[in-house]
């Protein structure tokens, strides 16, 4: 018996990616989107929960990305 890692491994990758501030901040302080500024406020970090949560409903519960890993 082998458990599911595909939402983890889902969770955790857009967890890295939509983290505000480190790839890409939306909205930024100065523009729309900024690039690697490594600052956050509290809208994009609305904003960032907001896509985060879309994505792994579409990918878990749309797409049912599964992985298994071991026998």
């Amino acid at each position: 018996m082998s458990a599911d890692w595909g939402p983890i491994f889902v969770s955790v990758v857009l967890f890295v990616l939509l983290s505000p501030g480190l790839l890409f901040q939306l909205p930024g302080s100065n523009r729309c989107v900024e690039f690697g500024n490594l600052r956050t406020s509290g809208a994009s970090i609305m904003l960032h929960a907001l896509l985060f949560f879309a994505l792994i409903c579409l990918f878990l519960l749309g797409f049912k990305i599964h992985l298994y890993i071991g026998s």
